[in-house]
């Protein structure tokens, strides 16, 4: 409803001559109010819409987490076993440096080349 200035003029002198000038002011008054609650319910029903509508939303939410697998983060799916450098010697307990001691492992082993060159006995005799 698009009213220019001509037509709300009209509507004026209109309201003037059929309620006569002592009325139009209460008139007015009592529209306006009308108007200012019906605003004010229009409002509340709005807000009413969304609040429920936002309750549903959450509600839908909630039974789409529950109803979704338990996965863990994607940092969180794998992670490399950490394991020593097979020539670096670590400082476990008491219980590894025991078990170290009782069976050393072919790898501790020396490699013949490493071992110093044996030498002939002499027979000067």
């Amino acid at each position: 409803m698009n009213l220019g200035m001509p037509e709300m003029i009209f509507i004026f002198l209109l309201a003037l001559v059929l309620v006569g000038p002592k009325k139009l002011p209460a008139l007015a008054r009592q529209l306006g109010k009308y108007m200012a609650e019906f605003k004010r319910a229009s409002n509340e029903f709005k807000n009413q819409l969304e609040a429920e509508m936002m309750n549903i939303e959450l509600e839908e939410r909630a039974k789409k987490q529950e109803e979704a697998p338990k996965i863990l983060p994607p940092e969180k799916l794998w992670e490399p076993p950490i394991t020593p450098a097979p020539d670096i010697v670590s400082r476990g307990n008491s219980d590894d440096i025991s078990e170290a001691v009782t069976s050393p492992s072919q790898n501790q082993t020396a490699p013949a080349e490493s071992l110093p060159p044996t030498i002939p006995a002499s027979t000067d005799a």
